[in-house]
């Protein structure tokens, strides 16, 4: 059965975003560094930067390929950076080129890999492998001619936030790490929070995302479509001895702007490293870029000051003048707080979800098969429970369907910005409607018990199966629609 939770999953969701303890990514291996016959950049180098197009491998074989961006006149030799993405399967480096461009013209040698796509996609993500890779990245920068072998780190944006720390713990050869929206928090709470919120400033209040939301993106995690969902950023984080720059924009809508900077500053001093840097961006969204929208739109330009300071602090920290951690910065505005989201328990299991779906397919879809079937023949006679079992066995074989669906929008809609549609009292119209199918397909269910039971003995041994299914079906739909939200507030 576990084979075909994955498929059940896609039903009630087709997409999570991203994003167990860990034991540590495994050590870098020999690797070969080349050059590339064809140049891999598709827009000019600046003027006063050289890019040398590399190919390396990762400890697990994979090969990768990045450009190296280096001051054309160096002063000595370089420290370096290695940038690793976000998430997503092969993004290839242009997409960091701001970053990588805006460094190196500070006086720092640059690699911006292109992400690895094997081993990488909706149903399977492995934060070792892809911290092996940056630890690749590390070797290939310390041996590239001008770089100052110690001297070289990491730089992480989103899930690379989780990466970087990872690579740091694993080896001692990171001389540095930067975080630019990382967090400490699971990835499924964070992901979970950032649809949430998205919903909460749309003007939705209720169950949906109370507990719509919520539940849906753990059944996408129970179900194998959101891998590495419960990874311990805080486990990662404390492990890190190297200095450490964390930055957050101040309209970030994907990770939490206001509980993240408390949680990395827990986890580093509990882990006794006293040598970390926290910081907010004015202007910036997500990923460390200006916005002109409070953070639904990325541009490419970088905020003001954010070169000059990665410049600065790498400076410092790769000097033996490594900041020590002072006051928590500023506090960001956080229009809503994260929710637990903790690994599904049996009884909220896929597999429990799947059962249930099943048994009201068999009770309310059986129900109006054999009275469709009875028509047919001539035998419809007078059905025990009339018009209430009629509309227990329609709206309860919709209910189950119609929320797969608008979760499914909801999850897809959600992020930045949500798009609920009209709402009433705080609820959207779907929403809504699924609460009236629910509260229907209750009480049509309870009638339904009643006609039977009044009618006693006079009813068929095939009407008392047929009956028999549909109440069922009706007493199961209420823990599940309690569970889903559908009859609550």
């Amino acid at each position: 059965m576990r084979k075909a939770l994955p498929a059940l999953v896609a039903l009630l969701a087709v997409v999570a975003t991203a994003l167990p303890a860990w034991a540590s990514p495994p050590a870098e291996t020999a690797l070969t560094v080349t050059a590339l016959n064809e140049p891999a950049l598709t827009e000019p180098v600046p003027a006063g930067l050289t890019a040398t197009d590399v190919a390396f491998r990762s400890g697990d074989g994979t090969r990768l390929a990045g450009t190296v961006l280096t001051p054309a006149s160096p002063r000595g030799p370089l420290p370096g950076v290695v940038l690793i993405h976000g998430s997503g399967p092969g993004t290839p480096r242009k997409k960091l080129m701001p970053e990588a461009t805006a460094f190196a013209l500070r006086g720092m040698a640059v690699l911006v890999p292109d992400k690895r796509s094997a081993g990488y996609s909706m149903y399977q993500r492995d934060y070792r492998a892809l911290a092996g890779d940056a630890l690749a990245g590390v070797a290939t920068l310390r041996a590239h001619p001008g770089v100052d072998p110690a001297k070289v780190g990491v730089w992480g944006v989103s899930e690379g936030g989780w990466i970087a720390p990872m690579a740091a713990a694993a080896s001692k050869d990171v001389a540095f790490v930067i975080m630019v929206g990382g967090n400490g928090m699971p990835p499924l709470r964070q992901q979970t929070w950032a649809v949430r919120d998205a919903y909460l400033r749309a003007g939705v209040t209720g169950s949906l995302v109370n507990r719509g939301v919520p539940a849906i993106y753990r059944a996408v995690a129970d179900g194998g479509l959101f891998p590495q969902a419960q990874h311990d950023a805080a486990a990662a984080l404390r492990r890190v001895t190297q200095p450490l720059l964390a930055i957050w924009g101040e309209h970030d809508l994907l990770t939490p702007p206001g509980e993240s900077p408390p949680l990395v500053d827990r986890a580093l001093r509990s882990g006794g490293n006293r040598h970390f840097t926290l910081r907010i961006l004015p202007g910036a969204e997500h990923a460390g870029r200006l916005t002109p929208d409070r953070g639904v739109t990325r541009l490419t330009t970088l905020p003001p000051g954010y070169a000059e300071l990665v410049g600065s602090w790498i400076a410092d920290a790769t000097s033996g003048r490594a900041p020590v951690a002072g006051a928590l910065p500023p506090t960001t505005p956080q229009h809503s707080l994260t929710v637990p989201a903790p690994p599904s328990a049996w009884g909220e299991s896929v597999a429990v979800q799947l059962a249930a779906l099943v048994l009201f397919l068999v009770a309310f879809g059986g129900y109006a098969a054999t009275a469709a079937v009875r028509r047919v023949r001539g035998r419809d006679g007078r059905p025990v429970a009339g018009w209430a079992g009629r509309v227990a066995s329609g709206c309860g074989l919709v209910a189950g369907p119609l929320l797969t669906g608008y979760l499914v929008y909801a999850v897809v809609t959600g992020g930045r910005t949500a798009e609920p549609g009209p709402l009433l009292a705080g609820r959207p119209l779907p929403w809504l409607l699924l609460h009236m199918l629910a509260v229907a397909t209750v009480a049509a269910t309870a009638l339904s018990a009643l006609a039977w039971r009044r009618a006693g003995r006079a009813v068929s041994g095939a009407e008392r199966v047929r009956l028999g299914l549909l109440v069922t079906g009706g007493v199961v739909f209420v823990p599940w629609a309690l569970y889903w939200g559908l009859l609550v507030p």
